[in-house]
């Protein structure tokens, strides 16, 4: 089994395309089809989006839900932990080796959590 997709919620949708657009910048996620409430960035096999929540009540983010993408090099790790800080993410935790993983742990401008592993 792998992670086919994932969808995080926003309040700010032009914000949070310029932050995951900068961000996703020299990674294999391609910025692609745009609805009125949708985002998406695609590679061969995987889909993150960012959607203005059906129900149009507030976008909120989940105490104790993480998205962990596998990024494959230390180096790269690094790289999107900086990148994210520049644009105005906030740190859970710097780059550095956790358990079996080098990993970087970070809340996007919606607060939603993201570590970068390799």
């Amino acid at each position: 089994m792998k992670l086919d997709y994932c969808v995080l919620g926003t309040n700010n949708m032009e914000g949070a395309i310029q932050f995951y657009s900068a961000l996703f910048a020299g990674t294999t996620l391609n910025q692609g089809l745009r609805t009125d409430r949708m985002a998406y960035w695609e590679s061969k096999d995987f889909a993150f989006a960012l959607a203005i929540p059906f129900d149009k009540q507030p976008a909120t983010n989940g105490n104790g839900t993480m998205l962990g993408l596998n990024v494959g090099t230390e180096d790269e790790v690094n790289r999107l932990y900086e990148k994210a800080m520049a644009l105005g993410g906030s740190c859970e935790g710097k780059p550095g080796h956790r358990g079996p993983k080098y990993s970087a742990y970070i809340r996007d401008l919606d607060k939603n959590k993201i570590v970068f592993s390799a």
